[in-house]
């Protein structure tokens, strides 16, 4: 009986691993902290805890189901590729149909939570964003254009706009800057790890811009990118969002994240593309933290 209880156990705790492992948890995690900034920066002194729970949660629950059907539309290619042969549907631990409900019952709870609880803009414009991944990038934009990751970008970019509706329910020109400058980030953050795992797309006949233009272009356009990003960067300086604190941070993260790229130019390498990778993602983590950060230190210094 003991035997018995040790081997239920072990699969009850191994099958939840393997659920969690298909929302894409880390990927979670930085959207998720994109959005409750987005909360926060709409109103710092927010306190309706209901709400903040259930639009952190539906936001979540929303981005980890996108996660699901893509780990449905892409265990094709997942065969094949290095990275992602580990994952639970290549492996035969989970089915696909299992897949499928688990994906489901996170847009219904997710969806409900955020129509009910917070707010119907919030809901649709989750589904829209779960749309756009699930469907527009990953069934057509991803195997059909070099630009997928740019054309794509949108949906991945939009969580500060949904945690500035939560709070305010309606769309202003603040949020949409920081959607602006999620999407510009997007390919600058993907693409080394693209050039990384070249192998892998060109295995599964993926058209990543590496594949379809070489490493060297490639190379080029991430320091485009992250040029623009300066600019970008410091728009909510110009529009009288945020202030001096912000700025020099801004300023000295994309100085950063381009010194970065400029080195992947210099030293075409795989390590120097996981570097930068790795440095796009603190960028993002310091940018949206320098933004809460200045907020807060404005408001403090007015009271």
């Amino acid at each position: 009986m003991t035997t018995l209880s040790h081997r239920i156990g072990y699969a009850v705790n191994s099958n939840w691993r393997h659920y969690l492992q298909l929302c894409k948890p880390k990927v979670v995690l930085l959207l998720l902290i994109t959005a409750v900034v987005g909360m926060l920066l709409a109103n710092p002194r927010w306190q309706d805890w209901q709400t903040l729970i259930a639009a952190t949660v539906g936001i979540a629950g929303a981005a980890a189901a996108a996660a699901v059907f893509n780990h449905l539309a892409d265990s094709s290619i997942d065969r094949v590729m290095q990275r992602t042969r580990y994952r639970p549907l290549v492996r035969g631990v989970l089915t696909a149909k299992q897949a499928l409900w688990f994906a489901v019952l996170l847009t219904t709870v997710s969806l409900n939570l955020l129509w009910w609880l917070v707010n119907p803009l919030t809901a649709v414009l989750s589904f829209t964003g779960l749309m756009g991944y699930a469907v527009v990038y990953t069934r057509f934009l991803k195997y059909r254009t070099s630009q997928n990751i740019v054309l794509g970008g949108l949906s991945g970019a939009l969580p500060p706009l949904l945690g500035w509706t939560s709070v305010t329910n309606q769309v202003s020109i603040e949020p949409l800057l920081l959607v602006l400058l999620i999407f510009v980030w997007t390919p600058a953050h993907f693409w080394p790890l693209a050039i990384e795992r070249l192998d892998d797309y060109r295995r599964a006949k993926v058209p990543m811009l590496p594949v379809t233009h070489g490493v060297a272009y490639t190379r080029d356009a991430i320091v485009g990118y992250t040029l623009l990003l300066l600019p970008v960067s410091v728009l909510p300086v110009c529009i009288g969002m945020s202030g001096v604190l912000y700025l020099l941070s801004a300023l000295l993260l994309g100085g950063w994240f381009l010194c970065s790229a400029l080195m992947l130019c210099l030293y075409p390498d795989r390590q120097s593309a996981m570097r930068t990778f790795y440095v796009s993602i603190y960028y993002l983590f310091g940018v949206f933290g320098a933004l809460l950060v200045d907020h807060l230190w404005r408001l403090w210094s007015l009271s």
